[in-house]
């Protein structure tokens, strides 16, 4: 019997494991991806990793191994702005450090970042099974039986949830979840410029949703372009020639000529938020538990935090001899993630709505927001920080760069 399984080999699936073993060496654990081996190199995507969530990566040793890869994040700017518009003004900005020689977020490649945490399963001696899916999952008294889609049968005496915001698992265990659709999708890919952007982020409010450019190693960014479902379909399967020439309409002329060079996707979006984060052998984690806006960049970083609590709770369970499975210790993970999830969910699904339409009187209310902001210098500091994660209350010691 294992101690731990982990059905999901993303970041978050990946980070849990290594999280966990490294902590807690005796423990058996093994993860199980659907996906073939090497599909992961696929992902051209990249994501914005908060400094609390570079703080746990590098206790892990993994954080040296990615950041030749990492953009430091050195300025950010918000505008409220129709597409239309001959100017934008810049409403806010945040300087990039939250403390001397440590940016508020990196953007990070998805590949690095798990090569680096692959390698480290590797190390640790974390197997990981490909091309194999959950399809059965029975918890009993003392272990949960988990049943793949290859016929293989595993017990364990606990289960981590890590499959998606679709998640099987969380179906498989009676889970409800709270959930709606935006009428929007996100649009992901990567732009070449002509100029450097000096590690500046942007994120522009426009009328159909935010459209960021967050900022890549070399002359490159990576975007997020929300539009309403339908106008997203429609430019990802038009030409390069009429994508081009839409973004740069949004992008603006500042870095130069744009040219893409990332594969174009659109992803739809929506709130998920699982009513509850555990039940009997089994915990959820990450997209698993919630899916949020992109709209605030939190989406990856909120899972970041599920494995540095979730891990710190099973290590110090083990630690006095108790049952890493037990309801009573996974409900200690669900009070400590639940609250803040909700309240991020609460809050991208507030922003969305409020800056995603172009009424009047709202806009003015808005813009007269950000303005407020960048005149209070204790205020957008505060903001900067619980952006960060660094000043968080009750922070898992993973997330202030201490061992568990």
């Amino acid at each position: 019997m294992l101690d731990m399984v982990i059905v999901g080999g993303g970041y978050v699936g990946l980070a849990v494991a290594v999280a966990t073993k490294q902590a807690a060496p005796h423990l058996s654990i093994e993860v199980v991806e659907a996906a073939p081996e090497g599909v992961w190199q696929r992902d051209e995507r990249a994501s914005a990793i908060i400094a609390a969530a570079t703080r746990m990566l590098d206790v892990l040793g993994v954080w040296q191994e990615i950041l030749p890869e990492a953009q430091p994040i050195t300025r950010m700017i918000v505008t409220d702005s129709r597409t239309a518009d001959p100017v934008r003004p810049v409403f806010l900005t945040f300087d990039g450090d939250v403390e001397e020689g440590l940016p508020f977020a990196h953007m990070v490649p998805n590949v690095a970042m798990v090569r680096a945490l692959r390698g480290a399963c590797e190390r640790l001696g974390i197997s990981i099974r490909h091309s194999a899916s959950a399809t059965g999952f029975h918890a009993g008294s003392t272990s949960a039986t988990l049943t793949l889609s290859n016929g293989e049968l595993l017990e364990s005496r606990l289960v981590v949830a890590c499959d998606g915001v679709r998640s099987r698992l969380r179906d498989m265990a009676g889970i409800k979840t709270v959930r709606w659709d935006y009428g929007q999708s996100g649009i992901v890919t990567t732009v070449e410029h002509e100029r450097p952007h000096e590690g500046c982020a942007e994120e522009h409010f426009l009328p159909s949703g935010p459209f960021a450019i967050l900022p890549l190693t070399g002359n490159r960014s990576s975007l997020v372009w929300t539009e309403r479902t339908a106008d997203a379909d429609r430019l990802v399967a038009s030409d390069d020639l009429i994508f081009e020439e839409e973004l740069q309409r949004r992008f603006g002329h500042k870095l130069g000529a744009l040219t893409v060079v990332g594969s174009k996707k659109a992803f739809p979006l929506g709130l998920t938020l699982s009513r509850a984060f555990v039940s009997s052998r089994l915990a959820l984690a990450g997209d698993a538990a919630h899916g949020i806006h992109p709209i605030s960049g939190q989406g990856l970083n909120l899972g970041f935090k599920d494995v540095a609590a979730l891990a710190e709770t099973i290590v110090e369970a083990d630690r006095l001899g108790l049952d890493i499975g037990a309801l009573n210790i996974l409900e200690r993970y669900q009070t400590w993630r639940r609250f803040d999830t909700f309240r991020m969910g609460v809050t991208t699904d507030v922003l969305n709505r409020l800056f995603s339409n172009d009424i009047g009187p709202v806009r003015i209310a808005r813009d007269l927001g950000l303005g407020l902001v960048e005149r209070l210098p204790k205020l957008k500091n505060y903001f900067i920080q619980e952006a960060a994660g660094t000043k968080a209350p009750n922070n898992p010691r993973l997330l202030a760069g201490q061992a568990i």
